[in-house]
């Protein structure tokens, strides 16, 4: 395989609403929130369901690589209940192998409301479910051994199961990326997440706003010194800025594309990703590999949903 993700293996319920709606909730757009299940459905309550997919943030990534034409797996832990079914369902419509022993839990499948604004940015409530509760059971040996990348989760993070399932995924990879996530992940995992970028991953993915927060910087040339520092690939996303990958003193950087028409920019870190690690694990260079990025998250913006048809 090219790539094995672990991720949070949950079902996206994607809603559009308006700002008042956001307000209304005490919730920070474009951010993503953790909520628990009865909070989930009070919010669904008041909610009009535009699609349901088969989401989380690595599993993004890793459709858009079979989708590319390369041979992908996932692990990510789901209920034996209905949305659980649906999940591996929706992994093997898109070809992903899907290596993970479904049993039924006395927790229900990860869900994620995507709550999409008209001004296209998405706001996520993430009622985690079975999907945080990974550990290293889940993780497949022989399935890591067998890939060529292991991309993990910043979402998934979680002292106790998921650091251990980390660990293990870690300890057999030929060569392991991560995606910070989320600004939120970075605060609440600082130390951890700085652990696991200086010592024990070849490829970091980060927008703007994780890359500073993850060091407190003050300007983005920090960023750029540090990302030097690392002597690894470190991708960082800039929005309209482009994006650039550091790979110790070589410093690669594309445009943004402009004049597009973007009506939700769920998935575009995931989908970049995607792109990148397509055309790295397919010999292109770091440059070439940031234009697969850029194009692959130029078309997901363009359309409702993380999932390019």
């Amino acid at each position: 395989m090219k790539v094995l993700g672990v991720g949070n293996a949950i079902v996206d319920v994607l809603c559009k609403v308006d700002d008042q709606f956001i307000q209304d909730h005490n919730l920070t757009k474009g951010t993503m929130k953790l909520i628990d299940e009865q909070e989930f459905k009070k919010l669904l309550l008041n909610l009009k369901i535009e699609n349901t997919v088969s989401g989380g943030s690595v599993a993004n990534s890793i459709v858009g690589m079979s989708q590319l034409g390369d041979h992908v797996g996932f692990i990510g832990k789901v209920n034996s209940d209905d949305l659980g079914q649906k999940y591996i369902e929706g992994l093997k419509k898109e070809n992903v192998e899907y290596f993970y022993k479904i049993k039924e839990e006395n927790i229900p499948t990860g869900t994620c409301l995507i709550l999409i604004t008209p001004d296209s940015e998405r706001t996520m409530c993430t009622f985690l479910g079975i999907a945080g509760q990974i550990d290293e059971q889940d993780i497949d040996e022989q399935a890591v051994k067998a890939s060529e990348i292991t991309f993990l989760e910043g979402y998934l993070w979680d002292e106790g199961g998921p650091t251990k399932a980390f660990g293990k995924a870690l300890s057999f990879a030929n060569k392991s990326a991560m995606s910070l996530s989320d600004p939120f992940c970075v605060d609440r995992h600082k130390s951890s997440f700085l652990d696991l970028v200086k010592n024990k991953l070849d490829i970091i993915f980060s927008n703007e706003k994780e890359a500073m927060s993850l060091i407190d910087a003050k300007s983005f040339d920090e960023v750029i010194e540090f990302g030097k520092s690392l002597n690894k690939l470190f991708i960082i996303t800039r929005s309209d800025k482009g994006s650039m990958a550091l790979d110790g003193d070589d410093v690669f950087e594309t445009q943004a594309k402009t004049n597009l028409n973007i009506v939700d920019l769920t998935g575009a870190g995931d989908l970049f990703a995607a792109g990148f690690l397509h055309g790295y694990t397919n010999n292109k260079n770091p440059h070439e590999s940031l234009k697969l990025g850029t194009e692959m998250a130029s078309k997901i913006i363009q359309k409702i949903g993380a999932r390019l048809d």
